[in-house]
């Protein structure tokens, strides 16, 4: 028995010493990278991250994950900053059948701005949108991840086109059936015909179809009384200042019952908002985990068309001139507007504004979006977002908060974030690589070295090649080519 112990010990000594483990095959590797933990607010330095098909499967220090995991495609990042993809959470497609190419082309540029997924909350084509989501889902078109509501729930004969209309408890339902039935991520609600009563009939009844309904609240209902309805989120922030007037419910009643004008009630609405009524309402709306979208950048280009000259804005070029003449209208509209009226646009967009860091404050989550599109002068797809961005730093909120607003609300309000809105192993590689640090400084997030969507790298050249190609149908169609 010992001789055999003895042999069988000899044996093990001359055994080969196992070769290190065999190293992981990934599809994309990124080395050295300065990783944002946005929820964190904290740069990590000397990172790498490893992605294979549409996901992160590592991330951690450099040498690390290089030992580890290897690729045929390799980034070197050399220093850079990499954050999780940007999200615009309020766009708008539309201007007509006419315009719909003029749309499409609109879709790269989002990606050429670092922004990989936009929420489109309606407009007069919702049927065309929503053939788009399927086809950049199965990789048939080139664009951001497209989320949308569908046609959106109005009331009989509105101001705006592609709706689903409504008239009574019965219409909403087939609304709502009809919406589930198209497979909608959300529901946009809005209040040009529509009736107080069924808006919070239409609130209800999506969240029982266990759907997340947004929209804008009518006049003659308190932002209290959607709340308690169920609405998911609030589109604009000149409602979420509603919310803070002292009289909100007396105005509203008021409207209701055909006492004043719409006009009366807004110049009551601006002299009467009350910090500590505005903090209340704000804390209820953080506890009720109602979001808060401030669309900021389109309010004060519209504010502002008195005094600022867009007419040689380089964005331009990438927008189609059937797009450009649906900007007419506003600009008409503002240019009537007499030096009182110019005023107070100026004073509202102020008062407004200044709602931000209270909700920030509050807890209330902010939601990053636009609203741009057709129709919304000089308010940019794309470009917007980051104009978006540098107007919460403006108005109070930290490039930390700011840049939480573009990458996280928008996976939290569609509980979402176990898969978006970090970089971490496991979530979706959707992710943009900056030549500076948007902790320091939110501007930074136009400094887009390369954007990772869905797995695919796409370097500078290559979005510059996008922004060309769209630059050229732009002026192909300038010239009156056939779209």
């Amino acid at each position: 028995m010992k001789a055999f112990l003895i042999a069988l010990a000899a044996a093990a000594a001359f055994q080969p010493i196992p070769a290190a483990a065999a190293k992981q095959a990934a599809d994309l590797l990124i080395r050295h990278a300065v990783v944002i933990d946005v929820e964190g607010a904290r740069p990590i330095p000397d990172q790498a991250v490893a992605i294979k098909g549409d996901r992160i499967v590592a991330v951690g220090g450099d040498a690390a994950v290089a030992r580890a995991w290897t690729a045929p495609r390799r980034i070197e990042a050399k220093g850079r900053y990499l954050i999780p993809g940007l999200w615009d959470m309020h766009v708008h497609f539309g201007g007509g059948p006419a315009l719909v190419e003029e749309n499409k082309t609109l879709l790269p540029l989002y990606v050429a701005y670092g922004v990989t997924t936009v929420r489109d909350a309606s407009g007069d084509l919702p049927n065309e949108v929503l053939h788009w989501r399927r086809e950049i889902a199965d990789g048939t078109l080139f664009g951001p991840t497209l989320l949308s509501s569908g046609p959106k729930i109005e009331g009989i004969k509105p101001v705006w086109k592609g709706t689903l209309e409504t008239g009574s408890e019965a219409d909403v339902d087939a609304a709502v059936d009809k919406l589930a039935g198209l497979g909608v991520d959300f529901v946009k609600i809005t209040d040009s015909t529509l009736k107080p009563d069924l808006f919070l009939y239409a609130v209800r009844r999506v969240r029982a179809a266990g759907l997340r309904a947004s929209g804008h609240i009518p006049m003659a209902l308190t932002v209290g009384q959607a709340v308690d309805a169920g609405i998911s989120s609030i589109e604009h922030l000149s409602y979420a200042y509603k919310a803070g007037v002292k009289d909100e419910a007396a105005i509203a009643a008021d409207v209701a019952a055909g006492r004043i004008t719409r006009a009366e009630a807004q110049a009551r609405l601006d002299a009467g908002f009350d910090e500590v009524t505005a903090m209340a309402a704000y804390r209820t709306l953080r506890d009720r985990q109602v979001f808060v979208t401030p669309t900021l950048n389109i309010e004060r280009t519209l504010a502002f068309l008195d005094s600022d000259d867009h007419s040689k804005d380089p964005f331009l070029a990438y927008v189609g001139p059937g797009l450009r003449k649906t900007y007419q209208w506003r600009i008409d509209r503002a240019a009537k507007a007499t030096p009182e009226q110019i005023e107070a646009r100026h004073r509202e967009y102020r008062q407004t504004a200044a709602v931000l860091p209270m909700l920030a404050k509050a807890g209330v989550t902010i939601m990053a979006g636009t609203d741009a599109g057709f129709l919304n002068s000089f308010d940019y797809p794309a470009l917007g977002l980051h104009q978006e961005l540098a107007l919460y730093v403006e108005n109070g909120l930290t490039p930390a908060q700011a840049l939480s607003a573009a990458t996280r609300a928008g996976p939290a309000w569609f509980g979402k974030l176990d898969r978006y809105g970090s970089v971490e192993a496991g979530k979706q590689a959707d992710l943009v690589l900056l030549d500076r640090n948007p902790l320091e400084d939110i501007h930074a997030t136009r400094s887009v070295d390369t954007v990772v969507l869905r797995g695919i790298a796409h370097d500078r050249a290559a979005l510059d090649r996008l922004l060309a190609e769209a630059r050229a149908k732009v002026a192909r169609w300038d010239a009156g080519a056939v779209q």
